[in-house]
């Protein structure tokens, strides 16, 4: 099967991640050092449609590795859920000689990668999300950036917070994962972090801890709250309603996902990229790459799409103890 992979396509889909570009530059460089034919497929799965194709060689890719986002772009594309889409763009790839697509993104990426590789299509996954939502690897391409960016954010407002005496809430990104939350609200030292997988919508209970520090001299008090659960504003009128401390909302949002990858982001993209070149050029397909246990490794992406991934119990735990 090694010898019918010739040419590879590549793309990111879903939201952008820093790291990408990392990703995009193993897998260039060392698809081209397999003896391999690589091609670029801009704005996701809607480019791979509209036929948004170029040819990329080693120097396409020069200067990336700093930058955050994505070279090739990034879209939605809701026609690529559709068997007719799915269809189409398995046509497209024959149409251009691409025997093999490596697909950086997440979990929905994920199902496209897996249809075109029903379709005869070698696909390989790579993990590129903030959320860190992806349950056969522990790590994502992004996170540790997008933690680094929230974190220091939060320290800033922390420093405005105690200034004014006030509460301040603070919404991370995640989608429905709570793992954001959960790290920035241990290391930013948070009074309360309330995450999607175990928040149990006891506001009182939360109101309750204001007072109590405040009773003992506490001046500030920051809540890390999960983009799953949100209303951040309006909890914040709620609780200033319930305390007579003044509570404000700062909503982080996407400044989560631009900005220089850290060098952890950079060097695990690297590795995974190259690692997913490898194994497509090996003719495996339907795959996953992943870091688990302490290394590198690729899962079929069907197993992959059905496990779950939960808060570890433990690291909920100590978040709930240090907090008070």
């Amino acid at each position: 099967m090694a010898d019918q992979v010739k040419t590879i396509g590549i793309l990111t889909s879903g939201g952008d991640a820093p790291g990408m570009n990392a990703a995009i530059r193993a897998v260039v460089r060392r698809s081209i050092g397999n003896g391999l034919t690589v091609k670029g497929i801009e704005r996701g799965y809607q480019g791979l449609l509209n036929e948004e194709i170029i040819d990329m060689d080693k120097h396409s890719v020069s200067d990336i590795i700093e930058r955050g986002g994505t070279i090739l772009g990034t879209a939605r594309c809701t026609e690529f859920r559709t068997p007719e889409g799915q269809q189409k763009g398995a046509e497209i790839c024959r149409k251009h000689h691409i025997d093999g697509i490596v697909v950086i993104g997440g979990d929905g990426s994920y199902r496209g990668a897996q249809a075109l590789a029903r379709l005869g299509i070698n696909t390989i996954g790579l993990p590129g999300t903030i959320d860190l939502d992806i349950a056969c690897t522990d790590y994502t391409i992004g996170f540790d950036t997008a933690i680094n960016t929230a974190m220091q954010a939060i320290d800033k407002v922390r420093d405005t917070s105690s200034s004014h005496e006030r509460c301040s809430i603070i919404e991370v990104m995640g989608r429905n994962a709570g793992y954001i939350a959960l790290w920035c609200g241990i290391a930013n030292g948070a009074e309360d972090i309330l995450l999607p997988e175990k928040y149990d919508y006891n506001e009182q209970k939360i109101i309750d801890n204001i007072i109590n520090n405040r009773k003992h001299g506490k001046k500030h008090h920051i809540i890390i709250n999960a983009e799953g659960i949100g209303h951040s504003t309006s909890m914040a009128r709620r609780i200033e309603a319930a305390t007579g401390i003044e509570t404000r909302a700062t909503i982080l949002g996407y400044m989560q996902r631009g900005g220089s990858p850290t060098c952890k982001d950079r060097f695990y993209a690297s590795i995974m990229g190259a690692y997913a070149a490898d194994i497509i050029a090996a003719g495996k397909t339907n795959r996953v790459v992943g870091y688990r246990d302490g290394k590198f490794q690729d899962f079929d992406i069907e197993e992959a799409l059905a496990m779950e991934k939960t808060i570890p119990e433990y690291q909920f735990e100590i978040s709930q103890a240090l907090s008070r």
